[in-house]
C-alpha cells in the first residue's frame, strides 16, 4: 500500500459505512468490494476497531450475518443492542442477511453471499465409462 494509502482507505470505508442505512446491515467483505479493495475484509475490520463517533460502527458483521468477536464482550453486547433498537433483530446470533442487508445499487456477489464463479477456463474431467470428456467450470 502506498504512504497515505492506508488513510485514505479507512476514510473510504467510514464514508461508505456512514452511508448504511438504519435497520440495514453492511459486511466486512461487502464494504471492502464497495471501496474497491476485493479482499480487504480484515483490513476493514481493523479500520472499524479505530472508527469515529460519527461512523455506525454497529452496522457492521461478519459474513455469516454474525457480531464479530472483540476483546471486550461489552462492545458485542452494545453491537447487538443498538441492532435491535433500529428493527435489526438477532436469530440464534444472526442477522438474517436476506432481509437486512444493505443493497448500496450495487451487487459485488451473488445471492447468498457466493463468490462469482472464477474466469478461469474450463477444464476437462472424466465421465465414468464412455471414454468422453465433460467440460466443468473451474470453482
Amino acid at each position: 500500500m502506498s504512504p497515505g494509502g492506508g488513510e485514505r482507505f479507512r476514510a473510504a470505508v467510514y464514508a461508505l459505512v456512514r452511508r448504511v442505512p438504519r435497520g440495514k446491515v453492511v459486511t466486512y467483505g461487502q464494504v471492502a468490494v464497495l471501496v474497491g479493495r476485493e479482499r480487504a475484509a480484515r483490513a476493514v475490520g481493523g479500520a472499524m476497531r479505530h472508527c469515529p463517533d460519527d461512523v455506525p460502527w454497529h452496522r457492521v458483521v461478519n459474513a455469516q450475518g454474525r457480531i464479530s468477536r472483540r476483546r471486550q464482550g461489552s462492545g458485542m453486547l452494545t453491537q447487538r443492542i443498538r441492532l435491535e433498537q433500529e428493527g435489526v433483530p438477532l436469530r440464534r446470533g444472526r442477522v438474517p442477511l436476506t432481509r437486512y442487508r444493505w443493497d448500496s445499487g450495487r451487487t459485488p456477489r451473488e445471492p447468498g453471499g457466493r463468490r462469482e464463479r472464477s474466469s478461469r477456463p474450463a477444464r476437462p474431467r472424466a465421465r465414468g465409462g464412455a471414454g468422453e470428456a465433460e467440460w466443468v467450470p473451474r470453482l
